[in-house]
């Protein structure tokens, strides 16, 4: 059993992708009203060791004596890696241990204003910022940042980082209908896409329900109607969760287990978490194939969001 460890998660962009969690949930410098996730409770900048080092090694060292080596490893989490101060050392550690595994850092890129930061993460093969707003009125409307943070130096951090990183840069764009599908805010977006240059842009949008009630995914004919309006070569719509049911990785037995746990009563993440013994990551990405095949649906109640079986009273 591990403690920072989670997966390997089955994951469209990844494959057989272990995670690793630097930062205790949830620990961010932004504040989504879509992360799935749930509500940021340390709204913060200040790096630090949240997570000690060694008990990270340990459970790594741990891990590939006894596990055949997974398609990545990824710094995600429940919370904002980069805010790890020792990022750096872990990522050391792995590519002394396990060169041939590529490492992914998967980040909201807020910090990378930081060179310290950049120079963290420039060892990783792939990192995966995202950007959601270009102008400071939809940034804090979307984000809900650490209010030292500004969408200058966000943008100026990605622009530099790009520069600097000799590896794949996929930039994650999440799409939410009335919060950053302006005419005006796309254009702004495209601009700073421009200057990023990053290999790909990645457009998403909400499957399940955020930490704010009444927001709704954008359909597929919305997200292409934006690659139709930016009209970039290297804009993709992310593949729908069924497509992770194909993975090698997706395990039927959690996909059970989860659905039996509902069956006996609505839960949420948290109760799933507790319940399984599963990381939240883990048990959201079977969460986006269950609800889009129609078998789970979420209600609102007193406590938050409750998944239940699809139909049930």
């Amino acid at each position: 059993m591990y403690k920072y460890l989670f997966g390997p998660v089955p994951s469209r962009r990844l494959g057989i992708s272990l995670g690793i969690d630097l930062v205790p949930k949830k620990v961010c410098s932004l504040n989504c009203v879509y992360c799935e996730v749930g509500k940021t409770t340390n709204l913060t900048l200040e790096r630090k060791e949240y997570i000690e080092y060694d008990k990270i090694k340990e459970e790594l060292t741990r891990y590939f004596k006894n596990n055949p080596d997974p398609d990545y490893i990824t710094f995600s989490g429940s919370g904002e890696p980069t805010l790890k101060f020792r990022i750096g050392e872990v990522l050391r550690f792995i590519k002394n241990n396990k060169p041939g595994i590529p490492v992914a850092v998967l980040t909201n890129g807020t910090l990378l204003y930081d060179k310290n930061v950049r120079k963290d993460i420039l060892n990783a093969d792939i990192v995966l910022p995202s950007l959601d707003a270009a102008t400071d009125k939809v940034f804090r409307k979307i984000n809900r940042p650490q209010k030292k943070l500004t969408i200058e130096n966000y943008i100026r951090g990605l622009i530099d980082f790009r520069k600097e990183f000799k590896g794949k840069m996929w930039l994650e764009i999440f799409i939410l209908p009335g919060y950053n599908d302006t005419e005006e805010e796309l254009t702004e977006l495209k601009k700073a896409i421009l200057k990023i240059k990053p290999d790909s842009v990645q457009l998403n949008t909400l499957d399940r329900p955020g930490t704010m009630p009444g927001l709704r995914g954008a359909t597929h004919e919305e997200l292409q109607r934006i690659v139709d309006f930016w009209k970039l070569d290297n804009v993709e719509i992310i593949s729908s969760s069924s497509k992770r049911k194909e993975l090698q990785s997706y395990r039927s037995d959690i996909e059970t287990a989860i659905v039996e746990t509902i069956l006996r009563r609505p839960c949420t993440i948290d109760d799933l978490t507790k319940i399984l013994g599963m990381h939240v990551n883990e048990i959201n990405k079977y969460l986006d194939v269950l609800e889009e095949e129609g078998k789970i649906e979420t209600v609102n109640l007193d406590r938050g969001v409750f998944y239940q079986i699809k139909g049930k009273k």
